[in-house]
């Protein structure tokens, strides 16, 4: 069956915390419409304060994601990986992985917060969102309402 994956990277340090960049960064899109791209890979897309949050976009392999994807027969099981660990803001516990029949897609968020290692460049976050398609979809898929949302941002401070 076919898989269709877009990974999108957001990532800001406290001057995006607030005010104008803050507006910005808020408004990027959580979904983009499809380029061409051969099976095995994946869109990515990524914003940064650095480029005032302008999406640029390439492709990834699929390994290269951090989202585990099983095909089980009729369904597709996913699961967000947390990597890094220690870059996790708290949050409850970590939901079960989702199960999509054909035609069904998920959008799953997790957010992370870092500092350097003796604290001297100060914050800066991340928010990885995975859109994920199980079988043939139009380009604009992801542009819609997902079937499954799984929201795993934690507050960030």
């Amino acid at each position: 069956m076919y898989i269709t994956v877009q990974w999108i990277k957001t990532s800001w340090t406290k001057r995006s915390r607030g005010g104008e960049a803050a507006a910005r960064r808020n408004a990027a899109p959580v979904g983009f419409s499809l380029p061409q791209m051969p099976p095995g890979l994946a869109h990515f897309v990524q914003m940064s304060e650095r480029h005032g949050f302008e999406p640029r976009s390439s492709q990834k392999d699929l390994r290269e994601i951090g989202v585990s994807l099983r095909d089980e027969g009729h369904r597709l099981r996913v699961l967000a990986r947390v990597e890094p660990l220690f870059g996790l803001p708290p949050r409850p516990r970590r939901p079960p992985a989702v199960r999509l029949l054909p035609e069904q897609w998920v959008r799953w968020q997790l957010n992370y917060r870092f500092t350097s290692a003796l604290g001297i460049r100060g914050w800066s976050y991340w928010l990885d969102t995975f859109n994920i398609a199980y079988g043939p979809v139009d380009r604009d898929v992801f542009l819609s309402e997902p079937t499954v949302i799984v929201d795993e941002r934690g507050p960030v401070r």
